[in-house]
């Protein structure tokens, strides 16, 4: 029986309103035939990135022995088992420490879920000027959620680490993927999720399948898995 109510967690894809981080693509979407023009059919051309829009890391995107995209575990992103962590009274360049998800790390335990959502309610920044100055996670409340068996991490932000120049912005970027784990960026609606009373959280976060790529686009969807 299908879920009656799903939970879109993705941003949606507009050329010019997508932010991305420097030196990375830019979306874009352009008629490559139409049928206005008398065409065969529509076709879109895309200029897309690997960590365009809502996305997953994979462990290849920082380590050249690590997993690449095409071959990560699907039992992990598909109809997964997930535990969201409100932070929202965490605020701009605010660190998010482990104290902060005490009681997450409690459900993730009794659930034996192998999903953890930061909800920071900083996706309503999104393609905003200042959608880089979100909370961070602590390496160290990082490194405490991987060993509690998550093996992926989902924020509602640019990136999980601080964003700030002159910074090293990678930390937890280094324990998750450095643990064999998954990383999913720039995720929506996770407020709804927080709001929303479920105590079964579901997900599916299903990347392209990118032969030899560190990332991909997805489409995120939660659902309340209580039968």
């Amino acid at each position: 029986m299908p879920p009656a109510t799903v939970i879109d967690l993705t941003h949606p894809l507009i050329p010019g309103k997508v932010p991305a981080w420097p030196g990375h693509p830019c979306y874009n979407a352009s008629l490559n035939s139409s049928l206005a023009n008398g065409e065969f059919a529509n076709v879109h051309a895309l200029t897309i990135g690997t960590h365009t829009g809502t996305h997953l890391d994979a462990p290849y995107h920082f380590f050249m022995d690590g997993t690449t995209v095409d071959r990560l575990d699907l039992t992990l992103l598909t109809a997964a088992p997930a535990v969201v962590a409100d932070v929202r009274h965490r605020g701009a360049h605010e660190r998010i420490a482990w104290e902060d998800l005490s009681a997450a790390a409690e459900v993730v335990r009794r659930r034996k879920a192998r999903v953890l959502l930061l909800c920071t309610g900083w996706s309503r920044q999104w393609t905003q000027p200042d959608y880089s100055d979100h909370p961070w996670l602590d390496a160290d409340a990082a490194r405490r959620i991987m060993e509690l068996d998550v093996r992926v991490i989902g924020v509602d932000t640019m990136s999980p680490d601080e964003v700030a120049p002159g910074k090293d912005c990678a930390h937890v970027h280094r324990v998750v993927l450095g643990s064999g784990g998954i990383i999913v960026e720039n995720l929506k609606g996770l407020d709804e999720l927080v709001d929303s009373g479920w105590k079964n959280v579901t997900v599916s976060l299903l990347p392209l399948r990118l032969d030899g790529c560190d990332g991909s686009p997805l489409r995120a969807v939660a659902w309340d898995g209580t039968l």
